[in-house]
């Protein structure tokens, strides 16, 4: 059983301890200099297929790239308190932060894998971002292999890393319930080996949920690559994308009184798509009024709540995650490869940082 300790603080002190200036260890150069120089330049199109979209995008409006450069860009999430975007950048083992003023800064490093021997894997760092109902960083560190929370010293605190006496595959993504329960998914991305490391200890990838009170629970292992993570409005679905080539699906699953989730059905399956579009499914955000922007073949896929396909923000990248942040939390940004990029929206998301 991992403890789950809640400290209720702001996040503040992070930016003293962990800011730095940029730094680009990667082949790729980060460039901040859109950051500093709106307009910014756009990425894609916005594919129309249903004109419910258009009450959700406004017409004209196309994905602007904030910074970009970056090894493959991952997890965002709005820290409302500082105005900030933070992101990871898994390669680089990095967290960086884009703010409208300053631009791209490293926030952390390293983000996800901590150890003094070199790294054999290509996905060390951390991947999906999350505050806790606290405001406390959460993060899914793939080399570490662990859920961690980043502490006020800079250093990391476990909140799971272990189940049933078994190491966690690789931590992806993460999302908060009201009640302060933590779900994530666990894909083997982060094994240097993906699915067959020698040092893979379970046999499937799970989906987990972990109490307040830090017992861990194993709510399904039938995905094959479970990715994104997300709740309806009312807490009542859980949805977990699917980033298996040969099942590129979302599921969406009911939520028992206990949290727990019964048997899934399917929301959406794109497997078509895989192949003709760059991408798979990957992270999502939610909006307030239901509507699910899930990443996926062809950028970020817009469905409504019985998965009807309405649109796609068309990005030519494969796009891995999304979130709502800005001042009313009605921006919608998007990591896409070595992008970092953002669209207006009509609607709002359900959580915008803290």
């Amino acid at each position: 059983m991992n403890t789950f300790h809640r400290i209720a603080r702001p996040l503040a002190w992070a930016t003293v301890a962990l800011l730095s200036p940029l730094v680009s260890p990667g082949t790729r150069e980060v460039s901040a200099q859109q950051a500093n120089s709106p307009p910014y330049p756009s990425l894609g199109t916005v594919e129309v297929k249903d004109q419910r979209l258009r009450s959700l995008i406004p017409e004209g409006q196309s994905l602007a790239i904030l910074a970009t450069g970056f090894e493959w860009s991952e997890g965002p999430v709005w820290w409302r308190e500082k105005g900030a975007l933070l992101f990871s950048d898994i390669p680089r083992n990095t967290v960086f932060m884009w703010t409208e003023d300053g631009g791209i800064q490293t926030f952390l490093k390293p983000s996800g894998y901590t150890g003094s021997a070199a790294f054999t894997g290509q996905e060390p760092g951390s991947n999906g971002l999350v505050f806790s109902p606290d405001g406390d960083l959460i993060l899914c560190q793939h080399g570490d292999r662990r859920v961690a929370r980043l502490q006020e010293d800079g250093t990391f605190e476990t909140l799971a890393a272990e189940y049933q006496g078994k190491r966690l595959n690789s931590p992806n993504d993460a999302v908060f319930k009201s009640d302060g329960s933590l779900y994530f998914t666990d894909p083997p991305y982060g094994l240097p080996g993906n699915v067959d490391d020698p040092a893979k200890e379970l046999d499937y990838q799970g989906v987990y949920r972990l109490s307040p009170d830090g017992e861990l629970t194993l709510l399904t292992k039938e995905m094959s690559r479970p990715n994104g993570i997300g709740f309806s409005p009312d807490e009542k679905t859980l949805y977990v994308a699917n980033s298996d080539p040969d099942r590129a699906i979302w599921m969406a699953f009911p939520v028992k009184e206990d949290g727990t989730i019964g048997e899934g059905k399917v929301l959406a399956d794109v497997t078509e798509l895989v192949g003709k579009e760059p991408g798979l499914p990957d992270g999502m955000a939610v909006s307030q009024d239901g509507t699910i922007f899930a990443t996926g073949p062809g950028g970020v896929l817009v469905f409504s709540p019985d998965g009807t396909h309405l649109g796609t923000l068309k990005t030519g990248e494969a796009t891995a995650n999304c979130t709502f942040g800005g001042e009313d939390g009605s921006t919608l940004f998007v990591t896409a490869d070595m992008h970092l990029c953002r669209i207006p929206t009509k609607t709002r998301g359900l959580t915008a940082g803290k």
